[in-house]
């Protein structure tokens, strides 16, 4: 019955942002226990604490594209729009136009990608999210980036990664950068 329960919420969110969650339904089929703990990661991977949608975004939909320029940042950039995030910001994050952007949500997609690349230049940027936003933001962002590599990785992992495809953004069709 649970699992019955659990397949019905991955169809709802499989028609919701046209997403393809066998790879959900696999796990839930092969192991309920696996299920469990990866809902409970969904739960890290979705806190977003007092955070604007935009600063939010910027770093999931850059930290998906860093390990997957598929479905899983497509997945975020639905996610983004649903969210209210503009068109034309999110236009901007995907194509990396940092000129086009609030200077807040530049920064985060700097911090982002020094974080991603395990470069030390995100510590002065670190202190500049901190006085921004305090712990509890920095937190939402350190959430944010590292969960959002997660699924991609786990996906490619159980044999459902995807090649590369341009992103849609409404009825515009971008290639990341």
């Amino acid at each position: 019955m649970i699992r019955y329960v659990f397949n019905k919420m991955l169809v709802a969110f499989k028609h919701r942002y046209n997403y393809d969650v066998h790879y959900q339904q696999d796990i839930l089929k092969a192991d309920l226990g696996a299920f469990l703990k990866f809902m409970g990661f969904q739960t890290m991977s979705s806190y977003s604490g007092k955070l604007s949608a935009g600063p939010l975004f910027a770093a999931r939909i850059r930290a998906a594209l860093w390990d997957d320029c598929g479905p899983c940042a497509q997945l975020v950039v639905n996610m983004a729009l649903e969210a209210k995030v503009s068109p034309d910001i999110i236009h901007s994050i995907i194509r990396r136009e940092l000129d086009n952007l609030p200077e807040e949500i530049a920064l985060v997609m700097q911090f982002t990608e020094l974080v991603l690349a395990h470069d030390p230049g995100a510590d002065e940027l670190r202190e500049k999210i901190r006085t921004l936003w305090g712990d509890q933001g920095l937190i939402v962002l350190a959430y944010s980036i590292s969960s959002c590599r997660v699924y991609p990785t786990l996906k490619y992992a159980l044999g459902y990664g995807k090649t590369c495809q341009q992103i849609k953004v409404n009825n515009l069709s971008l290639v990341p950068y």
